[in-house]
């Protein structure tokens, strides 16, 4: 089973972001919480907020009647998609203006569990003996 979380808006750029998606894209769920808690980037508290929120999205699912820690999630996709641009314009000399592009984004991800669910495998084994 899979849960999704996104974050859309954060006001940091794309490419700040994917430096700390990287780090924890394909982990545990425990260890990327712990590189995001000790890593030095605005991107991991924004990151850290994300994925627990998934980890709830997965709990929900199952109407709060598993643990999270019973099915080892792992962090299945993550991703950074450029968010909308606001433009700026700061004075320059001689009466020119240049352009500041203050950048945001937009992070997705998705926790699945390794370990099957009970309904999963009774599900599985259903299927089986429909087909023979």
């Amino acid at each position: 089973m899979e849960a999704v979380a996104k974050l859309k808006n954060v006001p940091m750029s794309a490419r700040k972001m994917r430096l700390v998606v990287d780090n924890i894209r394909g982990k545990n769920v425990n260890d990327a919480l712990y590189i995001l808690r000790y890593s030095k980037r605005e991107a991991a508290t924004w990151l850290e907020k994300l994925v627990l929120s998934a980890v709830a999205n997965w709990v929900y699912k199952l109407n709060n009647t598993e643990n999270a820690d019973d099915y080892n999630l792992v962090i299945k996709t993550a991703f950074v998609d450029e968010g909308t641009m606001l433009k700026r314009f700061q004075p320059a000399p001689q009466g020119r203006a240049h352009r500041i592009r203050k950048r945001t984004n937009h992070v997705t991800i998705v926790v699945a569990n390794q370990i099957p669910l009970e309904s999963e495998t009774v599900s599985a084994e259903i299927v089986e003996a429909d087909e023979k």
